[in-house]
Protein backbone atom coordinates (compact mmCIF):
# COMPACT_ATOMS: atom_id res chain seq x y z
CA UNK A 1 0.00 0.00 0.00
CA UNK A 2 3.11 2.04 0.81
CA UNK A 3 4.64 1.40 -2.27
CA UNK A 4 1.76 2.32 -4.38
CA UNK A 5 1.24 5.89 -2.68
CA UNK A 6 4.52 6.54 -3.75
CA UNK A 7 4.30 5.61 -7.04
CA UNK A 8 1.45 8.12 -7.52
CA UNK A 9 3.17 10.76 -5.72
CA UNK A 10 6.19 10.11 -7.86
CA UNK A 11 3.87 10.30 -11.22
CA UNK A 12 1.85 13.25 -10.21
CA UNK A 13 5.13 15.09 -9.75
CA UNK A 14 6.40 13.78 -12.98
CA UNK A 15 3.36 14.46 -15.12
CA UNK A 16 3.55 18.25 -13.25
CA UNK A 17 7.36 18.79 -14.38
CA UNK A 18 6.10 17.72 -17.96
CA UNK A 19 3.08 19.49 -18.28
CA UNK A 20 5.00 22.97 -16.88
CA UNK A 21 7.56 22.90 -19.72
CA UNK A 22 4.55 22.92 -22.12
CA UNK A 23 4.84 25.98 -24.54
CA UNK A 24 1.98 28.63 -24.06
CA UNK A 25 0.36 30.97 -26.31
CA UNK A 26 -0.07 33.07 -23.59
CA UNK A 27 1.45 36.19 -24.12
CA UNK A 28 1.59 38.73 -26.39
CA UNK A 29 3.08 38.03 -29.75
CA UNK A 30 4.21 40.89 -32.41
CA UNK A 31 3.63 39.94 -36.00
CA UNK A 32 7.24 39.42 -37.87
CA UNK A 33 6.12 38.08 -40.68
CA UNK A 34 2.99 37.42 -43.34
CA UNK A 35 2.44 35.89 -46.23
CA UNK A 36 -0.32 35.43 -49.11
CA UNK A 37 -0.83 32.26 -50.88
CA UNK A 38 0.34 34.85 -54.37
CA UNK A 39 3.63 35.45 -52.26
CA UNK A 40 4.00 32.19 -51.22
CA UNK A 41 4.30 31.05 -55.00
CA UNK A 42 5.70 33.75 -56.15
CA UNK A 43 8.36 32.89 -54.14
CA UNK A 44 8.49 29.17 -55.16
CA UNK A 45 8.22 29.97 -58.63
CA UNK A 46 10.26 32.75 -59.72
CA UNK A 47 14.14 33.23 -59.36
CA UNK A 48 15.08 36.64 -58.38
CA UNK A 49 17.99 38.10 -60.24
CA UNK A 50 20.66 40.04 -58.24
CA UNK A 51 19.75 43.28 -59.39
CA UNK A 52 16.08 42.57 -57.62
CA UNK A 53 17.66 40.72 -54.44
CA UNK A 54 19.99 44.64 -54.56
CA UNK A 55 16.98 46.72 -54.93
CA UNK A 56 14.65 44.93 -52.45
CA UNK A 57 17.15 44.62 -49.91
CA UNK A 58 17.59 48.46 -50.27
CA UNK A 59 13.85 49.57 -50.47
CA UNK A 60 13.19 46.85 -46.98
CA UNK A 61 16.18 49.10 -45.33
CA UNK A 62 14.80 52.59 -46.17
CA UNK A 63 11.06 51.56 -45.20
CA UNK A 64 11.47 51.56 -41.57
CA UNK A 65 8.62 51.43 -39.67
CA UNK A 66 7.58 51.83 -36.53
CA UNK A 67 4.64 50.41 -36.37
CA UNK A 68 3.84 47.18 -34.81
CA UNK A 69 1.05 45.13 -35.36
CA UNK A 70 0.79 42.71 -31.80
CA UNK A 71 -2.00 39.73 -30.97
CA UNK A 72 -2.20 39.44 -27.27
CA UNK A 73 -3.63 35.78 -26.31
CA UNK A 74 -4.64 35.68 -22.24
CA UNK A 75 -4.94 32.26 -20.33
CA UNK A 76 -9.50 32.77 -20.21
CA UNK A 77 -9.69 32.25 -23.80
CA UNK A 78 -9.49 35.65 -24.73
CA UNK A 79 -7.56 38.43 -26.46
CA UNK A 80 -7.11 41.51 -28.33
CA UNK A 81 -5.02 42.35 -32.01
CA UNK A 82 -4.11 45.96 -32.79
CA UNK A 83 -1.65 47.88 -34.31
CA UNK A 84 0.50 49.82 -31.99
CA UNK A 85 2.78 53.01 -32.75
CA UNK A 86 6.79 53.69 -31.62
CA UNK A 87 5.69 55.74 -27.88
CA UNK A 88 2.13 55.18 -27.71
CA UNK A 89 0.71 52.56 -24.49
CA UNK A 90 -2.40 52.23 -26.04
CA UNK A 91 -3.01 50.62 -29.36
CA UNK A 92 -5.32 51.68 -32.16
CA UNK A 93 -8.24 49.59 -33.69
CA UNK A 94 -7.60 46.96 -30.66
CA UNK A 95 -10.17 44.31 -31.93
CA UNK A 96 -11.37 42.19 -28.54
CA UNK A 97 -11.64 37.85 -29.45
CA UNK A 98 -12.50 34.62 -28.19
CA UNK A 99 -10.26 31.58 -29.09
CA UNK A 100 -9.60 28.48 -28.05
CA UNK A 101 -6.96 25.38 -29.20
CA UNK A 102 -8.14 22.05 -30.08
CA UNK A 103 -4.90 19.77 -30.31
CA UNK A 104 -2.97 22.04 -32.72
CA UNK A 105 -5.35 24.09 -34.63
CA UNK A 106 -6.33 27.79 -33.10
CA UNK A 107 -9.40 28.31 -33.37
CA UNK A 108 -11.20 31.78 -33.38
CA UNK A 109 -14.47 32.06 -31.88
CA UNK A 110 -17.75 34.81 -31.87
CA UNK A 111 -18.28 36.27 -29.21
CA UNK A 112 -21.62 35.80 -28.72
CA UNK A 113 -22.67 32.37 -30.25
CA UNK A 114 -18.94 31.01 -29.26
CA UNK A 115 -19.14 29.64 -33.26
CA UNK A 116 -15.80 29.37 -35.15
CA UNK A 117 -15.32 32.22 -37.45
CA UNK A 118 -11.27 31.53 -38.16
CA UNK A 119 -9.43 28.37 -38.00
CA UNK A 120 -5.46 27.84 -37.91
CA UNK A 121 -3.30 25.11 -37.94
CA UNK A 122 -0.25 25.90 -35.54
CA UNK A 123 3.35 24.73 -37.27
CA UNK A 124 5.52 26.01 -34.26
CA UNK A 125 5.05 27.31 -30.92
CA UNK A 126 8.00 27.51 -28.61
CA UNK A 127 9.22 30.35 -25.98
CA UNK A 128 10.01 32.77 -28.50
CA UNK A 129 8.25 32.35 -31.27
CA UNK A 130 4.41 31.41 -32.88
CA UNK A 131 3.49 30.33 -36.47
CA UNK A 132 0.28 29.17 -38.20
CA UNK A 133 -1.18 28.91 -41.39
CA UNK A 134 -4.69 29.01 -42.28
CA UNK A 135 -6.75 25.69 -42.16
CA UNK A 136 -8.53 26.22 -46.12
CA UNK A 137 -5.34 27.59 -47.20
CA UNK A 138 -1.44 25.97 -46.10
CA UNK A 139 0.02 28.91 -48.22
CA UNK A 140 -0.86 31.64 -45.99
CA UNK A 141 1.38 31.77 -43.24
CA UNK A 142 2.01 34.21 -40.12
CA UNK A 143 4.69 34.57 -38.07
CA UNK A 144 5.31 35.73 -34.72
CA UNK A 145 8.02 36.60 -31.77
CA UNK A 146 7.04 36.88 -28.79
CA UNK A 147 7.01 40.25 -26.85
CA UNK A 148 5.74 39.70 -23.41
Amino acid sequence: MKAMKQHLILSALILTAFFSHAQSIVGTWQLTDEKTCFQSALSETMKESDTEKELSSQMGSSSFSSVAKLIRFDNKGKGEEGIFKTGKKKGSSLEPFRYQIKGSELQFLDKKSGMITERYIIEELTDSSLRFHDAKKDCEIKAFTKVK
